[in-house]
């Protein structure tokens, strides 16, 4: 298997009702390892830039004042095969589709406000965590 890296967000849905640490749980229990994390309140524009290429999707101006309505948790994942993996630990992205035991199938309400997100390619994570982390902030698990 190839080692890979991947972006998780943990929405502003799921840190509001606390449930960072059973998240997190979950990727670590399958392999994954944590290798930047920083919480932070995004901004508008920040929101808006990393969700572009949805831009003209009628769901852009809610997907964005969603992820500004509180904190999130941002992090760079690594694993085996880390964004299938990641994608299979989050489950549908529309949670009354998700398989029971997926994190938006036990902790999402909706598919607007579904708990995480994921990179859904190897360019898209390597576009994803350069948005949010300099080379510097990532970290090499030798532990």
């Amino acid at each position: 298997m190839t080692t890979e890296r991947t972006l998780s967000i943990i929405k502003p849905d799921a840190v509001s009702k606390n449930h960072i640490g059973d998240i997190i749980a979950r990727f670590e229990k399958k392999g994954l390892k944590i290798v930047a994390a920083k919480m932070v309140q995004l901004k508008q524009k920040d929101a808006e830039g990393f969700y572009a290429v949805h831009k003209e999707r009628p769901f852009y101006k809610d997907l964005v004042s969603f992820m500004i309505s509180g904190p999130v948790l941002i992090m760079v994942l690594e694993g085996d095969d880390a964004i299938n993996k990641n994608r299979d630990i989050m489950g549908a992205t529309d949670p009354k589709k998700a398989a029971p035991g997926t994190i938006r199938a036990d902790f999402a309400k909706t598919i607007d406000e579904n708990c995480v997100h994921g990179s859904d390619g190897v360019e898209t994570a390597k576009t994803e965590i350069a948005f949010f982390f300099k080379p510097e902030e990532i970290t090499q698990r030798i532990r």
